[in-house]
């Protein structure tokens, strides 16, 4: 379920009051702990974090005209979700996510390729989060984009 919300702001308004707490704190920990470089936008009707234009010219190659997507987070209707490209492009970054999130949750993560989905709001590791976003540089996850993705 993608947002037609034309800001941060405004996404934030519409998020479910029994989400609003653990997304904002999510998004504040995002915000505190990702390298900078990394612009927070609107993107695929989601909080967006990606490498801006200026940084990155190219773009994100199936729409050169949108910046290079690295995050994002969502307020879905039975979880909140957090998609970091470099968990799906980074097989050692992957790797380190899982062990790390078993650790400290004795418990799987609830993920697909990018997507780690949170189901109970209450259960969101974030510390772990923080540690994960500043695993990536805007630098680092250029280089990566372009062995893994650019043809």
């Amino acid at each position: 379920m993608q947002s037609k919300a034309p800001t941060v702001a405004d996404y934030l308004k519409e998020i479910d009051p029994s989400k609003k707490e653990a997304f904002s704190t999510l998004r504040e920990t995002i915000l505190k702990n990702i390298p900078k470089g990394f612009e927070e936008t609107m993107a695929y009707g989601m909080i967006g974090y990606v490498v801006p234009h200026n940084l990155y010219p190219a773009g994100y190659h199936c729409k050169p005209q949108e910046p290079l997507p690295f995050a994002s987070i969502a307020a879905q209707k039975n979880f909140i979700a957090l998609y970091h490209m470099g968990v799906y492009a980074n097989k050692n970054l992957l790797e380190w996510f899982i062990e790390n999130y078993q650790k400290i949750t004795g418990k799987n993560p609830d993920m697909g390729k990018s997507c780690i989905r949170f189901k109970k709001t209450d259960s969101i590791p974030f510390e772990l989060i923080g540690q994960l976003m500043k695993k990536m540089t805007v630098k680092q996850w250029v280089d990566v984009y372009e062995q893994q993705f650019k043809r």
